[in-house]
């Protein structure tokens, strides 16, 4: 028995007039009134460009979205991904009914919880608690039913100490905190979620998860966008493909990001930064990470028989006993594997370490590196999520009758036949 559609969306488009806000000049409003009183579509419409932010476009006008259409059922979990630009905040404003789409008609079925960006309702002149109960009322909860769920609330966000603070006193991190945890104790029909695990650490990254992994398994409804593939992947049964304001692809989650990291993501084999632009916290911060293949040229490809070093030089501003623990993940977001250095006292300063990965191990794929940096083999000091990208092909995989070589790694083992 098919589960009852909560969420229509029927060739949704969205428009808006580049460089200045309004409907433009006298002349624009004249024209749009003789095509309407003709019953003929806005002329402005047609010549709309597409949503490229990086090109100069030659129209006063852009579709943000173009002709989106898709179904929702009741319990699903549906991740949208796409670069930055691609239209995923617009839609999702329009099915939190924050705007209005130009063209096309959107169907809702229950109440929604929307999470858009960092503290969104807040007031910063409010405690903590204040804005709890406000924000709450907002998103429709009885104040019965936020009294009733308010230990829970802070606790989850983990902000007790400053709960009777204003909030605009609190970092980024717990203003999300505290704005999640509200909207994920709505309990919602639908639960709409927009990169907010952006901002928090990975512990609460982890919670989030778990946190919607509970809401999906109530059977409420999930729309999730984030740039980690990981969690998209680990949380969402289906996905949609962003690009440039239109559908790209839809479909099982694992097929949609591999279509996506193949077109959109490029090899990323070095970030060098300086101190000031420093990825990290006061604890410790990454100088530089680097793909180093062992190739006789440089512009050769990586391939299956290929030795990779990968190399990363870190800053610790105090000492203290330290490990590192490299994820390797591939484009459909599965852990190939984990591997950790020997926790050992380092001093202040700059260290530097080294992953020697042989040849003949990785089959071909877009592969992802993670770099977690553990203080006492349990306290996560720092997570660098989606760090470099590599891909390895396969030299000899053209024209052969098996395609990929099947299996997520290629050891070169030792296999007899007499």
């Amino acid at each position: 028995m098919s589960k009852p559609v909560v969420i229509r969306s029927e060739n949704i488009s969205k428009l808006y007039r580049l460089g200045q806000v309004g409907t433009g000049t006298l002349s624009h409003d004249l024209k749009r009134w003789w095509a309407l009183t003709r019953g003929r579509e806005d002329p402005y419409m047609k010549i709309g460009i597409e949503n490229d932010r990086t090109k100069k476009g030659d129209s006063d006008y852009a579709w943000a979205l173009k002709d989106i259409s898709f179904e929702v059922e009741q319990g699903d979990t549906l991740g949208i991904i796409g670069k930055n630009g691609a239209g995923k905040s617009t839609l999702l404003k329009i099915l939190s009914r924050v705007t209005a789409p130009t063209k096309g008609d959107i169907k809702i079925k229950g109440r929604i919880a929307s999470l858009l960006e960092v503290g969104t309702g807040f007031h910063p002149e409010l405690t903590g608690k204040e804005n709890v109960y406000m924000n709450g009322a907002i998103l429709g909860m009885t104040t019965k039913e936020i009294s009733r769920k308010f230990d829970e609330i802070v606790d989850f966000a983990g902000v007790e100490m400053y709960i009777d603070t204003p909030v605009k006193r609190y970092s980024s991190g717990m203003y999300v905190r505290l704005a999640f945890a509200v909207a994920a104790h709505l309990e919602p029909e639908i639960l709409i979620v927009d990169e907010v695990l952006a901002v928090g650490d990975a512990d609460f990254q982890k919670k989030c998860l778990g946190k919607m992994g509970d809401v999906a398994n109530d059977g409420r409804t999930i729309i999730f966008v984030s740039h980690n593939m990981q969690a998209v992947q680990s949380l969402c049964k289906s996905a949609i493909y962003l690009k440039q304001g239109t559908m790209a692809d839809m479909g099982r989650t694992d097929k949609v990001i591999n279509n996506y990291l193949t077109r959109e993501v490029k090899n990323c084999l070095s970030k060098i930064y300086t101190e000031q632009d420093a990825p990290g916290n006061d604890a410790v911060k990454l100088l530089s990470a680097e793909i180093l293949p062992q190739l006789n040229n440089e512009t050769d490809a990586i391939m299956v028989s290929t030795a990779i070093d990968v190399s990363f030089k870190f800053y610790l501003e105090k000492e203290m006993e330290v490990n590192l623990s490299l994820l390797l993940y591939t484009a459909s977001g599965n852990c190939i594997f984990n591997v950790a250095t020997a926790s050992k006292p380092l001093k202040q300063g700059i260290h530097y370490s080294t992953l020697k990965i042989p040849g003949k191990l990785l089959n071909d794929d877009m592969y992802t590196i993670n770099l977690l940096f553990v203080k006492d083999t349990s306290q996560i000091l720092y997570l660098a999520e989606d760090l470099l990208t590599f891909e390895v092909t396969d030299e000899a995989r053209e024209g052969n009758w098996y395609g990929k070589w099947l299996g997520a790694v290629r050891p070169d083992l030792e296999f007899s036949l007499t």
